[in-house]
């Protein structure tokens, strides 16, 4: 099975994660929220398959270009 790795898009800090490990997600699920800029961004998984890794925590400060999770599909 292949990975997918989601990336953060831009600065700011994880405010909610919406899914756990082991998660069956569809194409276009919110993974989490991210806040940036007083705005609330939801961060949606570009694929359907299952949740292998969740690499931040709620309140987490992330700068753009980190890792948020993997998912295998």
């Amino acid at each position: 099975m292949a990975l997918e790795t989601i990336e953060v898009p831009i600065a700011g800090k994880i405010t909610q994660i919406k899914v756990s490990v082991g998660s069956r997600v569809s194409e276009g699920d919110v993974i989490c929220i991210l806040e940036s800029m007083k705005m609330e961004n939801p961060i949606l998984s570009p694929v359907s398959g299952t949740v292998k890794e969740i690499r931040v925590s709620p309140d987490q400060v992330v700068k753009a270009g980190g890792v948020l999770a993997v998912i295998e599909y």
